[in-house]
């Protein structure tokens, strides 16, 4: 085979196959590349997924605030201690 056949896409990839199925070190490599792979996309999902239940929570909490107020505002009387003008001391 000439030089230039190794250059060409096909004989490429299959030499790369070829090694990384021969080879102890790839074939480790490859696998750990697979379990950090595996393991990020899973950390990523908890995080995503934790974003998006605190962000759910606050909104049925707002809701509730909302309905619980009827869309009222508190007189300076009705307000929890520590409260002045609707905002903190």
């Amino acid at each position: 085979m000439e030089f230039e056949d190794y250059l060409e896409p096909e004989v490429a990839v299959t030499a790369v196959v070829a090694a990384t199925v021969f080879s102890p070190r790839a074939r480790k490599l490859v696998r750990q590349g697979a379990v950090y792979g595996t393991a990020g996309v899973l950390a990523a999902g908890e995080a995503v997924n934790s974003f998006f239940k605190g962000f759910g929570h606050g909104l049925k909490e707002a809701d509730q605030d909302e309905v619980s107020t009827n869309g009222a505002h508190l007189s300076p009387e009705m307000q929890p201690p520590g409260v002045a003008g609707g905002q903190e001391r």
